[in-house]
């Protein structure tokens, strides 16, 4: 055999091991380390493990009437976040303060779950129609061995009573064998204050963090 072969070989045996190590050492209760990973102006809830629910991760689902551009990109647009055959267990920690909210939702599935990737044309989308206007667009993600991570950025417009309404929200993910890592983070709405920027810094360290608790491997 060529030694070429022979490297190829084994940097792919080894590939599949480590695949290997994570998915027989994985835990998502471990998600409930995150606890540690915010300060105390936070205000935590830990969500015990379950049956996945895909209803519940359906995501938005944009009104009747809206334009999308480009117009080969509505599937991405629309795409739930968990398949509705999805089958398999789920946990999550919420973490709320400093003016944004941090959703970190960790799953196990019994097979590995499509990863949902927009190409070159999909990768800035925006919509219109109905008083309503926003874009979607993919956005850095930090590289985890291992992984495939995928980010992105929603935000819209709503023109109601002669005001506008904005809302944004940054999702992350992170897929790696039969598991999958989600964090969003979005600004909470608080009266008579300023909206905050969401901390995207914090969040794409939460999804590295989530996935090392998740592995029981250190960050």
């Amino acid at each position: 055999m060529p030694r070429s072969a022979i490297l190829l070989a084994v940097t792919a045996a080894a590939l599949l091991a480590a695949c290997s190590s994570d998915e027989q050492t994985a835990d998502i209760t471990k998600l409930s380390d995150l606890k540690s990973f915010f300060g105390p102006q936070y205000r935590i809830t830990d969500i015990p493990k379950s049956g996945i629910n895909p209803k519940a991760m359906a995501g938005q689902k944009l009104p009747d009437g809206i334009t999308i551009d480009p117009a080969a990109c509505g599937d991405f647009v629309k795409t739930p976040q968990v398949p509705s055959d999805a089958k398999g267990n789920m946990t999550a920690v919420t973490a709320e303060g400093d003016g944004n909210r941090f959703i970190t939702i960790a799953l196990e599935t019994n097979e590995p779950l499509p990863v949902v990737e927009p190409s070159d044309e999909c990768k800035k989308i925006t919509f219109s129609g109905n008083g309503i206007t926003g874009t979607v667009q993919t956005v850095p993600t930090p590289q985890i061995d291992g992984a495939k991570t995928l980010g992105v950025h929603r935000s819209v417009n709503i023109e109601r009573d002669g005001k506008t309404q904005t809302g944004e929200l940054y999702s992350y993910r992170a897929y790696f064998g039969k598991y999958q890592v989600m964090v969003t983070a979005n600004p909470v709405l608080a009266p008579d204050k300023p909206v905050a920027p969401v901390d995207t810094k914090r969040a794409e360290d939460l999804l590295v963090a989530a996935v090392a608790a998740i592995r029981g491997k250190n960050s």
